[in-house]
Parts: structure tokens; sequence; C-alpha cells
């Protein structure tokens, strides 16, 4: 059976790194959905194409109104991120390891 001790890494990461790091990931999540908005958005130009009855387009608009609303929830937790760096960092001292 191995070990379950962890190791720590041998290299270590800078406060300034690991900030820098969650703002990219940040930026990368916010890209990836305003791809699926677009997608939404042509969904709904496809779907207007082909709909036959109102029925069709409230189908098409509680599909899409989900999306958002998840979306939206999404946006909530990368703001509570980007938030957490808002404050002046020279405002807090930290030792560098």
């Amino acid at each position: 059976m191995s070990d379950p001790t962890s190791k720590m890494p041998e290299r270590y990461i800078t406060r300034e790194q690991a900030i820098t790091d969650i703002i990219e990931s940040v930026a990368l999540e916010e890209a990836a959905l305003s791809h699926i908005l677009k997608a939404e958005g042509d969904k709904i130009h496809k779907f207007l194409e082909k709909a036959r009855c109102p029925g069709d387009l409230l189908l098409i608009n509680k599909s899409v109104q989900s999306m958002i609303s998840v979306i939206t929830v999404l946006q909530a937790v990368l703001h509570a991120k980007i938030e957490l760096f808002a404050c002046d960092n020279n405002d807090y001292e930290y030792e560098e390891y």
C-alpha cells in the first residue's frame, strides 16, 4: 500500500502568480461563456426558421432562459473571484516563501 502523506511541491508559487493564475482562469471562463451565449443566439435563429406555432417559440424561450439563468450564476461566481483581489494589495503585508 502506498504512503498517503502528501509531498510539498518542489517549486513554490508566489501570491502574485496565484492571483495572476486565478484572473487568467476567470478570463478563460468568460470567453467560454461568451461562446455559449453565441451558440444560444445561433440556436434561436435556426429555431425561428423552423418554428410552426407559438408553442414552439415558448419551448425555445424556456430553453434559452434556463441557460441564461445558469450563466448568470456562473457570472456571479466569477465576479466574486475577481472581487477578492479588487482591493489594493499593497495595504496587506505578507511574507513570500
